[in-house]
Formats: structure tokens, sequence, C-alpha cells
């Protein structure tokens, strides 16, 4: 129904409304569900009748205002510093309400919230410790970058609007292991909890790692276990990221950029050449390990590259993250099988200062000699040492010469010690010797050039005694991956120490039932080995390790291409897998003259000595 306006005498579309029907409409409103907001009730008042009359209905019905409500600044800081002042009667029958008010979205919010905020986490944690787990965990959950956040975060490294965000985080976490202590292994459980999945963006897991190098930076307390579960979770990274992945990655990107240049030779800028040395990789783990290791070799170098005027506690910090990462190694690295790169961290560190890979070479070798040590570690020692003699630019000659012959002398005392008649020679049962003997012939064959650039070095060599080494009754050629024994053979050959091509001719006839009778590419008695400083792929990181990398230099005089035991190895041989193009491998003459530049960007890696040219 209409009615008619006084003044105009039109119809007014506005409806009459009695006053049953406004009685109505208050009644309706009276009775909707909805929130009691703060200024109704409140948190003291809750709790207080929670306290007295054993009712937690309020309690719970502030705890979900708490979860669901979009609370303004000024509302938040009055809950904050009403939970403050109650702190002590928040027990363990309030846990939900405590967890509630720790989980307020402070973040990017007023100074006074975030003030407030920590005056209350402190007290909480500091009044009742069983709310600890809750607060940190809180609390490093925030160093973890959005999915979406990846264009602030470049190589590891935030924007400084992030940092500008994240700094107050650390500030909150300062201030909590000022005034508790006691925090310490909360701390570190929470961030082993939070760290990031492997599979997860790069920038989510580096991002968090920034964090994480962050707390050390200003509690160096953290170091040593920080960075032990650091080491472990770039480990899990690495073991997913395989070698042969990435080098197809590489081999594919230069073979597009080989057909691009075929099309466009006129065209060929510096931008192209620059994009392709300093672009991170395209596997997607493989460029989250890129980019972990890039920030731990920045986070090492600040630490113990020492300057001639450093002070003492300089000092001691670079000698305190050595012994750290020493440990860190022998607990998490050494004993992990067929690892790619991570291992190179202790080979960067190495490189700092001499006495760090005097010592680590000192310890490698201890536990070689340690016959309480595991056969299996000794080995894999073994394996460490001789490839980080063979690769470190760093490490002089005298020092590669003094661990060949220490090597060459427990060889031979294992030798002396042995029956010729009724000792069991069988790889299993002297593994370690056999392995002693491959780094012997490994690094001789790697290093020739230095081991025989004068006449002092191959007296040197002379004084070895390899003959008897190669020829005695383990017959340790035949358990040595055919890359080194063939090189070992050339080397000697050459230089008239030791004449062993018989020994491989007769060796290869006698695996050649084990070959063809089995599936495995590898002969049973071949050493299942690695050596852990292969070449480096990753590209980023990259810049840290190839200034100290020796990359293998073949010579013509040690080519073993002409001898007749390499020429039935390659070609009973053929189908291994350990046969492989590689500088140290037998190739037809004819598809040497053919594919010799193929051939020269040939790298074997894996169970290979990774010789490259």
């Amino acid at each position: 129904m209409s009615v008619l306006t006084n003044k105009t005498g039109v119809k007014s579309i506005l409806k009459s409304f009695s006053g049953a029907d406004r009685e109505r409409v208050k009644a309706a409103a009276a009775n909707k569900v909805r929130f009691v907001t703060t200024r109704d009730k409140g948190l003291a008042e809750s709790v207080r009748v929670a306290l007295e009359e054993g009712n937690f209905h309020m309690v719970e019905e502030f705890t979900y205002f708490l979860r669901e409500a979009e609370i303004n600044d000024d509302d938040m800081v009055q809950i904050l510093k009403d939970a403050q002042r109650i702190v002590l009667n928040l027990t363990a029958d309030f846990i939900n309400i405590v967890e509630a008010l720790l989980s307020l979205n402070w973040r990017n919010r007023s100074y006074k919230i975030v003030e407030a905020y920590s005056q209350f986490s402190i007290d909480i944690m500091v009044a009742h410790n069983r709310y600890l787990p809750i607060g940190i965990s809180k609390i490093i959950v925030h160093w973890i970058p959005d999915d979406s956040d990846s264009a602030e975060w470049i190589n590891g490294r935030p924007s400084e609007r992030k940092l500008s965000e994240l700094k107050p985080i650390h500030d909150v976490l300062i201030r909590i292991l000022t005034a508790v202590p006691m925090a310490f292994d909360v701390v570190v459980e929470a961030i082993s909890t939070k760290f990031p999945y492997f599979k997860k963006q790069a920038h989510v897991t580096t991002g968090y790692l920034f964090n994480v190098l962050w707390l050390v930076e200003y509690k160096p307390v953290f170091e040593e276990v920080i960075l032990h579960l650091v080491l472990q979770k770039i480990l899990v990274l690495d073991v997913n990221a395989p070698r042969d992945e990435i080098d197809v990655e590489i081999d594919d990107e230069e073979d597009k950029m080989d057909e691009d240049l075929m099309f466009d030779m006129d065209e060929i800028s510096t931008q192209t050449v620059v994009k392709k040395s300093g672009q991170t990789m395209n596997h997607p783990i493989g460029q989250t390990l890129d980019i972990c290791l890039y920030m731990i070799y920045k986070f090492l170098d600040g630490k113990c590259r020492i300057a001639p005027n450093c002070t003492d506690q300089q000092r001691w910090t670079a000698n305190r993250l050595f012994k750290i990462f020493l440990y860190t190694f022998d607990e998490v690295l050494l004993p992990s099988h067929n690892t790619h790169h991570v291992q190179f961290v202790i080979f960067y560190i190495a490189s700092i200062r001499k006495a760090f890979s005097e010592a680590f070479l000192s310890s490698l070798w201890q536990k070689v000699q340690n016959p309480n040590v595991s056969a299996i570690i000794r080995h894999a020692a073994v394996g460490y040492l001789a490839s980080f003699l063979a690769r470190a630019k760093f490490v002089p000659l005298c020092s590669i010469t003094f661990y060949i012959k220490e090597l060459n002398n427990w060889a031979q005392s294992y030798i002396d010690d042995s029956d010729e008649y009724s000792q069991n020679c069988s790889l299993k049962a002297n593994l370690v010797f056999f392995s002693v003997c491959q780094a012997i012939f490994y690094l001789i064959a790697f290093r020739a050039r230095d081991l025989t650039a004068t006449g002092k070095d191959l007296l040197f060599l002379q004084s070895l005694q390899l003959s008897r080494l190669a020829m005695c009754h383990f017959n340790p050629l035949r358990c040595c991956l055919a890359p080194v024994a063939t090189a070992f053979a050339g080397v000697t050959r050459a230089h008239q120490l030791a004449y062993c091509h018989t020994v491989l001719e007769r060796n290869a006839r006698r695996k050649l039932a084990t070959v063809y009778g089995h599936e495995k590419s590898m002969p049973e008695e071949t050493l299942e080995t690695f050596f852990p400083f292969d070449p480096y792929l990753l590209k980023l990181s990259n810049k840290y390790i190839k200034s100290n990398y020796l990359v293998y230099q073949s010579n013509d005089i040690y080519d073993a291409r002409e001898s007749p035991a390499a020429e039935v190895l390659q070609r009973k041989r053929g189908d291994s897998e350990m046969v492989e193009e590689d500088d140290f491998i037998v190739a037809d003459k004819r598809q040497k003259l053919l594919e010799r530049q193929e051939f020269d960007k040939n790298v074997f890696y894996g169970c290979s000595p990774g010789f490259s040219k």
C-alpha cells in the first residue's frame, strides 16, 4: 500500500511500517547468532568466569573469535595486554586460547602490535614453559616464504621489503632466547620440523635457509647443531638431484646452443655467453641444491677467510667452524653413499687455509689406518683421500708425495704380513687393501705430469716398488676400474716403473665369463667405489669451486691406446658402462681422428675416475 505526500501529491514508494512490524524486526535481530566482541566481554572476564565458575563456554567462544574474526589494531593491542595481565592464570586448561593468541597475525602490523605480541609471548613462555614449543613454532613458521613470493627471493637473498618484514620476527626470537635460555632445544626441534620438503620451490627452501643462517649469525651457540642439520637437509637434495640427470640437462643445453649458432653465426652476442655461464639449473631440485650450496659457500667465505690483520676472535671462529664441518663430514657425509655435490662443502672450506686441508687429509688417513673403523668407512675414506689429492689445486706436491708414500708403505706392509699360499684374496676380505691400491694407481695416473716433472720425482716413484705392488699375489689390478688400471699401466710403461699390460691381459681373459654370465655391467670383482670430487656441474655455486679445482690434462706419452691389454679390455668389455669413452679408456684410432672434438667433451662419472681434458 502506498501513501500520498502532502506537498507533491505523488505516491511514495516507501511502504508503511507499523509498530508491530518494528518489534518483530528487533526480535529477529536479537536472536541472530553473532560473535561477542571484546568490548562486550573480553578475555579477562572469560578467563575469570572459567576459573571461578568452571564454565569454559565463554573461553571457547572467545577462542573462536580470535581464530575467525578480523581484528583491528586497537582491539588486538587490548587483547594482548589483557592476556599479559592475566598470564599467570593461563594454565594448561587454557591451551587452546593461548595457541589462538600466539597464532594472531601480527606480521606487517603496527609497532604497538609487535611490541604487545613480543611482551605477551615472552611472559607466557617464562611463566609456563609448556607453551615453549607452541610459541617458538608460531615464530619459526614465519620464516617460510609463500609460494607466490618467488620474485622477492633472488638466489636466496630477499628483497629490501621482504627483509624489513623478517627483521621484527628475528627481533622477537632474540628477546625470547634471551629471556628463556632453555628454549635452545625447542628452537632446534622447530627448525628441523618446519624445514621445507625437498621438492618445494627453490625460493621456499633457500628463503628458509637464509633465515636459519641469520639465526646462526646473531646466536653462534646454534652453529654446531644447526649447520649439522643444514648439511643433512642439503644431502637429501643432493641424492635427489643425480649427476646423470644434471649432466643430461647440460648436454641438451649445449646441443641447443650449438644448433642456434649454426643458424645464427653472425649474431653471436656476449649476452648469450653470459646467460649460459651465469644461469641457474633447470632441474628443479638441482636448482635448489645449487642455490643452497652457493649460500653455504658465501657463509663460509665470510666466516673462515681470515685477513692478515684479523683478531683472535675471528681466527677462533674460523677454526671452530672448520671443526664443526669436519665433524659433520665424519658423521653425515662420509657414511653416505653416492653423493654428488654436497661433499664440496668440505672441499671449499679446506681450500681457504692450508691448515684446514692438512687437518682434513690427516683425519682421512687416520681412519684408513685404524682397524677398529668399519671396512666400508675406511674404503670411503680412501676414495675421499685420493679424489681430494687429485683434484685440489691448493694441495702442494709435497703433500701428494707424502700420502702416496704412506699409502704405498701400508700396502707393502699388508703384502708382507699376508701368506701367499693360504691368504684369502677375495675382494670382500681385502676391501681396504684393494681400495688403497686403486688410490695409489689413480693418483699416479692423474698427477703424472707433476710426479714425473723432474729426475727427483722419478726417483721417488722408483722407490715405491710399484711392480711388486701391481704383481703381488693379491693382483690388485683385477679389482681396479678399467680406466684407472689402463692409465696407470701407460704411465708406468712410459717411465719404465713397471710393466702391467701382461697382468691386464690375463685379468681381461679371466673376467670374460663374469661379464657375459651376468646382466650387471660391472664385473663382480671390480671395486664399487666413487670419486667424490668428480667435476662440479652446478652453475651458480661453481664460482667458489672452479678456481681451486684441477681438471685432468692428458699427455700423449701416457696414451695406452696401442697396448694389447687395452685392446682386449675395449673388445671384451665394450658393453660395460665402466668402459664408456673417457680420456683413459681405449678407443679405436679411426674413431679418435673422426670424433676428436666430441671425445674431448666426454666426462664419465659415478664409478669412473672422472678424468676430463
